[in-house]
């Protein structure tokens, strides 16, 4: 496999000692609808992941409850051994139901359970980094994290954990992490319309700390915006593509996982993310962080 990260935008950023393209990949659309069970393609998923390192991604963010475990035992037949290069995310905290849904699992046992069985089906004996997922579907929630945050540094001091993070938190729980133990990534819901994180991320930022989004278009309801539609017009390219290249102009330290079942797709947003963005783009994209220009 290839190890060549000159193409991909955004260069890279560090992980504690650990060394990541700043375009990585996120893997939860390899399961089933709904993200649950196996793929429609098996041998469709397993090319998208070797794509992805061939491209050049050395960031794969996963969970074990995606499918459930599904996503993990794809990229362990795809990528196992994995290149010294590869540095595989997952996170713990929640669990799927029959009904398909994400209830909390963040009581000692359970995070337990999941840091083991994402060691098992990812064939790791140490995970390279951890985020606890806190909050609901609906997005962070207030409460303290450090019962179960103190958990995970429990296992990171065992040695099955190298790094660690916090994902759909607030800003009061990061601090309280950060006070906890050190983390080297926050993976919060963020994008061109959705920007209440600003200060955290630049706060991160002058810290070294990387700043991971989800849902980049707006996830499961995608953002409808004339002005994103017509810079991404006015370039010749996708919405996606402009979602990207403005993420990756943010700030540094922005870390993208931007999730796809299909190669060409996948390939697509490497091309896309690479998007130069003007400073007359810029202001016009900005707008819609600022609540113009939103509709649907």
């Amino acid at each position: 496999m290839s190890t060549n990260t000159v193409s991909l935008p955004g260069g890279t950023w560090s992980l504690g000692e650990l060394t990541v393209t700043r375009f990585g990949y996120g893997a939860m659309q390899l399961a089933g609808p709904g993200v649950m069970g196996a793929p429609a393609d098996r041998d469709s998923a397993l090319a998208v992941l070797r794509t992805a390192v061939d491209l050049g991604v050395t960031h794969i963010d996963t969970a074990d409850a995606y499918g459930p475990r599904v996503t993990n035992e794809l990229i362990r037949e795809a990528l196992h051994p994995y290149p010294a290069s590869l540095h595989v995310v997952t996170k713990v905290g929640a669990h799927r139901d029959e009904q398909g849904g994400w209830p909390p699992a963040r009581q000692p046992a359970q995070l337990r359970r999941a840091v083991h069985d994402n060691l098992e089906t990812l064939g790791l004996e140490r995970l390279d980094l951890v985020n606890l997922r806190l909050g609901d579907a609906t997005g962070p929630q207030p409460g303290s994290l450090a019962e179960a945050f103190g958990t995970l540094v429990e296992l990171q001091q065992q040695g099955l954990i190298r790094h660690l993070g916090v994902s759909n938190a607030s800003a009061e729980q990061v601090a309280e992490a950060r006070a906890i133990a050190p983390i080297v990534c926050v993976q919060n819901m963020y994008n061109l319309a959705h920007r209440h994180d600003d200060r955290l991320i630049d706060e991160l930022a002058g810290d070294g700390i990387a700043y991971v989004p989800f849902f980049p278009l707006g996830g499961f309801s995608p953002l409808q915006s004339s002005a994103l539609s017509a810079v991404a017009s006015r370039l010749d390219t996708t919405p996606m593509s402009v979602a990207l290249a403005w993420l990756l102009r943010r700030s540094p330290n922005i870390l993208l996982i931007p999730g796809t079942s299909s190669v060409a797709h996948l390939t697509e947003n490497v091309a896309g993310a690479g998007t130069r963005l003007s400073a007359d783009d810029l202001a016009e994209l900005d707008k819609i962080g600022a609540g113009h220009d939103i509709a649907g």
